[in-house]
């Protein structure tokens, strides 16, 4: 893949393994690796399931291995990215490793589980000079980029507020409920309002005030049911949000200017269609945006990077701002009281030549995984 001097040769394919086979890996990463051919390619899978290391081999004609052979991968020559995809509180652990080894990272978000892992991770990538990339797929989304490349084109006038609700039933028994595992609706959901927040203001927060709401309901014994949080932005901007789990299907954002505002719902889905609406006085102008893949162009663009030697948009400081902004609202609901946040100014930010439109994929059968939701 590499020569003597450490340079992709040309023409050659990035080829990853993906590291976690659960329900979004099944659902999403895995199939999007056939609308990614032109640089990448799936060449191994990782997981503790025996039954899903033997059917999605089968199927994907690649090698299966047992998280007990991981490093031994790593060290094999056969891959040069990892694609990892296993619940938070483990993606420290699979990305320092895979880092050590001098093998690229995609991961998931949030990229951690909390900012001292994620510190780790950046700095273990940086050591290595190997690449991080935080798998934010909605900055390579045609409708989430129009709404950057308006806002910036000033078409709304000054943005001035931000607000989104982002919740959904989980199903018993499913690992974001888990708070060893680093779960709950803030960390996997309501950092899309976050991240959607900080991208649109193109600044940074400085201040959390935050409410997490306990619940009867038994699958909230170890996460909040919702957190319900304000971020302070510079130029006395606001973005409020709302995320939980134990509520109706509701994903939007809506960012409100001094000449007009802009909707998008459903705004963070990648199994529907998106709807943006421009309200001008009263005037309502409607898109709608068909469904895509949204994860295929994230490797696409990753495998780009890794070609062409060059850093990734959005990279590990990327993932790391928005675990600092988490741990900054989880302080503020803890104490009950507005939290200041420290974290670095980010100099890029997503634009709208970052798009890249790829079809949608069918929804293959599931190994021994379900969707979160129930049914």
């Amino acid at each position: 893949m590499f020569n003597l001097f450490g340079k992709q040769e040309s023409g050659e394919k990035v080829r990853y393994a993906v590291v976690g086979l659960g329900w979004f890996a099944q659902a999403a990463i895995l199939p999007a690796f056939k609308n990614a051919s032109e640089n990448s390619l799936l060449a191994a899978l990782v997981s503790g399931d025996a039954e899903k290391r033997q059917e999605l081999s089968r199927k994907y004609d690649v090698e299966a291995f047992d998280y007990d052979a991981y490093e031994s991968l790593l060290s094999s020559g056969k891959i040069d990215a990892v694609y990892i995809a296993t619940p938070n509180s483990e993606h420290a652990q699979y990305v320092v490793a895979a880092a050590d080894r001098r093998i690229h990272v995609l991961c998931e978000k949030p990229l951690a589980g909390n900012v001292a892992d994620c510190v780790a991770m950046v700095e273990a990538c940086q050591r290595s000079n190997v690449k991080l990339m935080t798998a934010y797929r909605l900055h390579f989304e045609e409708a989430n980029l129009s709404v950057v490349e308006m806002v910036k084109s000033g078409r709304i006038g000054e943005l001035r507020l931000f607000d989104s609700v982002f919740t959904q039933q989980i199903r018993q028994d499913n690992i974001r409920l888990s708070g060893n595992l680093e779960g709950g609706p803030l960390r996997d959901v309501g950092v899309y309002c976050i991240n959607a927040a900080r991208y649109l203001f193109r600044s940074e927060p400085f201040e959390a005030s935050a409410l997490h709401v306990a619940s009867e309901d038994p699958r909230f014994r170890e996460v909040p049911e919702m957190t319900l949080a304000t971020l302070r932005f510079p130029g006395e901007r606001i973005a409020q949000f709302a995320c939980g789990f134990g509520e109706s299907n509701v994903n939007y954002y809506r960012v409100t200017g001094t000449k007009a505002s802009i909707r998008m719902e459903p705004a963070y889905s990648f199994e529907s269609a998106l709807n943006r609406f421009v309200n001008t006085d009263g005037t309502i102008e409607e898109a709608k945006f068909k469904q895509r893949d949204h994860v295929a162009p994230e490797i696409v663009y990753f495998s780009k990077c890794i070609l062409e030697n060059r850093p990734p948009e959005p990279s590990g400081a990327e993932g790391l701002i928005d675990l600092e902004i988490i741990e900054a609202i989880d302080r503020s609901a803890a104490e009950r009281r507005p939290v200041a946040i420290e974290s670095s100014s980010r100099l890029r930010r997503p634009t709208g030549d970052q798009e890249i439109v790829k079809p949608a994929v069918s929804q293959p059968d599931l190994v021994n995984a379900a969707s979160p939701k129930p049914e």
